[in-house]
């Protein structure tokens, strides 16, 4: 058994002899589970062991040595026929593939028979791909192929851009495209791109010949439908009425705004009815005119959804008929009659300036002038109405010698031409020769031209002149003021001050030279004077808004000077402040008040005593009076001569004495407002003779005569009469006393148209200038060596009568011919009733 092994191994080696490159021992790899599973089949063991007798050990080896020879043997035989089909695949494939060259070859030169690129990706790759003519695409500048995927280098920015947009998209999205490009070079090409088999490819190829012209062609016709679609829609969608109509005048085509103004229900509806949006008289003239012409305009206007509106009509005749638009021009036909409304109300006012005004048009020539501008320069009206340009204006003016002497015209005339360039105003001022200044304005217009606006500022100057010299005097006035100055304006910062405000309140001029406001001065100003309600009082009279009122005040600082604060409102709204010291005036003052309190309480304190002495007097002298007169009486018993006599000095005595009482009580009463007239008609001849009565002992005594010039029907006046004889009395007894022996002493009245007037004229030594005011003062006696001897009443009481009645007194007299002492009554009762209030 064992030879039979031996056998069947050297068999196995000799069948895996045959077995090349390993296809056997890898074939009995691969098998060697499955023989071993063969192997262990019972039922083939069973039928081995009884044939061989053999154990199982043996039996497995013999059976996968024949299984091992079984499939080396088939594994031959299939080697052996895949070598021979291999054989004849090659064969066959080497003739297919030169076919396959063949036709590849006819391809290519199928496909590059003209000029053009191919450029592919394969899917996932970025890497091209790029075959063909590449000299077409390339300019000089370019020696690397892949240089042509920079679109930019030999297409314009924009076409590059296109491209780059359609690449991407063909590599993304697989879309193709077709393009119709032009070089950078001029040259006209066509690139399309396509996704086949897995792979964007895009051809590239120059249009020439027939080609280039189809291809202008379909561009130029799908550029026309385009444009012809673009205008469809736009005139489908104006807001403006747009029809067409056939040569025979029907509706062809009409867009919704034209159903709208039409009140059609549809365009097929209007088109169907033939609405027509004219009246038949604008119709007929539309129609006249387009005959005549090729277009038609007009502004009409039409009546549209009730309501009447102006429409700019224009036509067009067309081969086939002709077509038409309204637009909608109301609000421009209301601007525009606005605009002439506007216009000619600008004229007007214009035309009312004091402003000379003249505008010239983009081509220099005049287009309007005022009135102002014609009498400023004395022009004829027909040389203006004329329209002249610029130019022929300014020599004419320079022919009159009413422009500025110049010594190179021409160049100042272009200077003043730069304003028909410029975009901003400019301002001059020219002189004239006649002495005249004349303040120029040149303003561009914006539709071009320019605007002259001429001022005569000959007064404006001379005015600033003069205000501006006024305004130094009044500064150099101010700062050399001694009162303290300050002006406040209306937003209560300080705007003016001298430097006597500085001093006077302590206040340094660098502060007040930044405004401060006042409430920054009172704070300032405080340190010497802090009364808050002066403060409040000056603040208010600075910041107020309406009652704007004259404020004075006395302010009393803590230094012991004594202010007078005036708050003056000035017409700009701004407040004048001004302080003065018055520290001296109120001191004087103060003493002057005190003395006259002393004076009047001195005075008061003398008619008190007067009074009361003269009723103390009065009751012993009446007691006297009485008893002289008892005792001269012949029934209380004869007197001795010597008696008689000394009676006699007693009661001329005592008499005196009680006239000088009653005057000084008068006096008194007077003097204290108690004194009430009693009036009534006073006879004036009986009053005189009353008053002379009285002195005639003193006339025979003194040899003096009285000499009354009194008309005889001089009749009346309202008066208290026992005081009109009083003050009589007292003139003819002091005129008596002043005149020397023999002299003649002259009464005489008159009546005037509003009084009575009494004249008492003396030939005394008269009254020295320097004591004429003085004669009418209490217990002033001035004798100047007459035989007058008195205490000095007469005159003041006569003063006192008269001006109780409303009259006045005045003295005449020159020193060594006499006096004259006038008494004006007046004869209004009112004057006496007020007087004697």
């Amino acid at each position: 058994m064992s030879g039979v092994v031996a056998a069947m191994r050297r068999t196995l080696l000799s069948c895996t002899s045959l077995a090349r490159d390993g296809v056997i021992a890898l074939a009995t790899t691969a098998l060697w589970p499955a023989s071993k599973a063969y192997a262990a089949d019972m039922a083939f063991t069973d039928v081995l062991a009884g044939l061989f007798d053999l154990n199982h050990q043996e039996i497995a080896v013999l059976t996968t040595s024949f299984a091992l020879v079984g499939f080396s043997v088939v594994a031959a035989i299939l080697l052996m026929r895949t070598r021979l089909r291999a054989t004849g695949n090659e064969m066959r494939l080497r003739s297919e593939i030169a076919d396959l060259q063949a036709q590849s070859d006819r391809l290519r030169a199928l496909l590059f028979a003209e000029p053009q690129v191919l450029i592919s990706w394969n899917a996932g790759d970025n890497r091209p791909q790029i075959s063909g003519d590449i000299s077409l695409l390339m300019s000089q500048d370019i020696h690397a192929p892949q240089r042509i995927l920079a679109f930019g280098t030999w297409l314009p920015p924009e076409p590059a851009l296109q491209m780059d947009h359609a690449v991407d998209a063909l590599r993304e999205k697989g879309e193709p495209f077709l393009l119709n490009l032009s070089t950078s070079a001029g040259r006209a090409i066509e690139a399309m791109g396509r996704a086949i088999g897995g792979q964007a490819i895009v051809r590239i190829r120059e249009l020439g010949g027939l080609r280039r012209e189809l291809a202008e062609s379909n561009l130029r016709y799908k550029t026309l439908q385009e444009e012809t679609e673009l205008l469809r829609d736009f005139a489908a969608s104006a807001p403006w009425p747009i029809w067409a109509k056939s040569a025979e005048g029907n509706l062809r085509y009409a867009n919704a705004a034209y159903v709208r103004a039409t009140e059609g229900n549809s365009v097929a509806d209007t088109i169907r009815r033939n609405l027509e949006l004219l009246e038949s008289d604008q119709r007929t003239d539309m129609s006249r005119v387009l005959n005549d012409n090729s277009s038609y305009s007009a502004r009409l206007p039409i009546v549209v959804s009730g309501e009447r509106r102006i429409y700019d009509v224009q036509a067009l005749k067309l081969g086939g008929g002709s077509a038409g638009i309204a637009i909608d021009a109301s609000e421009a036909a209301a601007l525009k009659a606005a605009m002439a409304r506007m216009m000619e109300a600008h004229r007007r006012t214009l035309d009312q300036l004091s402003s000379g005004v003249a505008v010239f048009d983009a081509n220099r020539r005049l287009s309007f002038y005022n009135e102002s501008y014609r009498r400023l320069w004395d022009f004829d009206q027909a040389f203006l109405d004329g329209n002249p340009d610029d130019s022929s204006v300014l020599d004419r003016l320079r022919a009159n010698r009413k422009l500025p002497e110049q010594p190179d015209f021409r160049a100042w005339k272009a200077k003043l031409h730069e304003a028909y360039r410029a975009v901003e105003s400019e301002t001059y001022t020219w002189f004239l020769p006649d002495g005249r200044a004349v303040s120029v304005v040149t303003t561009p217009n914006l539709e071009g031209g320019v605007t002259y606006l001429f001022d005569n500022v000959t007064e404006s100057l001379d005015l600033a002149r003069r205000f501006d010299g006024l305004t130094r005097v009044q500064r150099e006035t101010l700062d050399n003021l001694a009162e303290a100055v300050a002006v406040f304006g209306s937003n209560g910062r300080a705007r003016l001050f001298n430097p006597a405000f500085a001093r006077m309140w302590k206040l340094s001029p660098e502060a007040l030279h930044e405004e401060p406001h006042i409430e920054t001065v009172e704070a300032l100003c405080k340190p010497l004077f802090d009364d808050a309600l002066t403060w409040r009082t000056l603040r208010e009279s600075v910041t107020a808004l309406e009652s704007r009122a004259q404020v004075a005040l006395k302010l009393e600082r803590k230094d012991g000077s004594v202010l007078t604060c005036q708050s003056m409102p000035l017409p700009d709204g701004a407040t004048l402040l001004t302080f003065q010291d018055i520290t001296d005036t109120e001191n004087v003052e103060r003493a002057l008040r005190e003395r006259n309190e002393a004076l009047e309480t001195a005075d008061q304190m003398k008619v008190d005593f007067v009074h009361h002495v003269s009723y103390e007097l009065r009751a012993p002298l009446t007691t006297i009076i009485g008893f002289a007169h008892f005792l001269s009486d012949p029934s209380t018993g004869p007197l001795t001569p010597k008696q008689a006599e000394y009676l006699d000095y007693v009661t001329k005595s005592t008499n005196a004495l009680l006239a000088l009482t009653n005057n000084i009580l008068d006096l008194a009463t007077i003097d204290a407002g108690a004194m009430k007239l009693e009036l009534g008609p006073v006879n004036i001849g009986k009053a005189i003779e009353a008053a002379a009565e009285g002195i005639q002992d003193r006339l025979a005594t003194d040899r003096i005569a009285l000499k009354v010039e009194v008309s005889p029907n001089i009749g009346d006046f309202i008066g208290d009469e026992r005081r009109v004889v009083q003050v009589l009395y007292n003139l003819l007894a002091n005129a008596v006393g002043f005149s020397p022996h023999d002299a003649t002493v002259t009464i005489s009245a008159r009546r005037t148209e509003h009084s009575v007037v009494f004249a008492v004229t003396d030939a005394g030594p008269g009254i020295p200038p320097e004591m004429k005011d003085k004669v009418f003062n209490w217990f002033e006696s001035h004798s100047h060596g007459s035989r007058h001897r008195g205490a000095g009443l007469g005159l003041s009481l006569v003063r006192s009568f008269v001006e109780l009645h409303g009259g006045r007194v005045r003295v005449d007299s020159t020193v060594g011919k006499g006096t004259t002492v006038t008494c004006d009554f007046p004869i209004d009762q009112t004057a006496h009733r007020n007087a004697a209030e």
